[in-house]
């Protein structure tokens, strides 16, 4: 499955092993900026270009939070009126830094799920990849989520 325009997306939708992607998405300097200040991690390797050409990046990097975030992101797209929460982020890797002008989606491989304890619910575990141009795992992460089941 991919695209992600699936407006209505249910526990009951999930197969094991299945693998959905996300639209993509291109990085913004101004945007790395933006989650500095909300933030407040304004460390250089951020914020100063000037201070990023004497790195071995050569360039600013986006925090791996903000990548994170923006996974969450990109992902909540699948899941915009099943999704009842996120019940957890785990194993989260940094593997690549993230650049601006990088293009980026997100890859979610369903490895579990079971009905939840309360009903019209079910648990949902991802395998979840942020992906940049060039097919490079930038981050890797487990991601619990807890969504409806479709209505009977």
């Amino acid at each position: 499955m991919t695209g992600v325009e699936i407006p209505e997306f249910y526990y009951d939708d999930v197969e094991v092993g299945a693998e959905l992607t996300t639209a993509s998405h291109v990085i913004a300097y101004e945007d790395i900026l933006s989650f500095a200040a909300i933030t407040l991690d304004k460390h250089p390797l951020h914020t100063d270009e000037d201070f990023c050409r004497t790195t071995r990046f050569g360039r600013p990097i986006a925090h791996g939070l903000y990548g994170l975030a923006l996974m969450e992101g990109l992902k909540s797209k699948m899941y915009e009126r099943t999704s009842i929460a996120s019940l957890g982020w785990d194993k989260i890797r940094f593997e690549a830094p993230l650049f601006p002008g990088d293009e980026v989606f997100v890859k979610v491989i369903f490895t579990d799920k079971r009905d939840s304890s309360k009903p019209g619910r079910g648990i949902v575990w991802e395998e979840v990849l942020l992906i940049n141009q060039a097919g490079g795992v930038v981050i890797r992460a487990e991601h619990t989520t807890l969504l409806i089941k479709r209505p009977e």
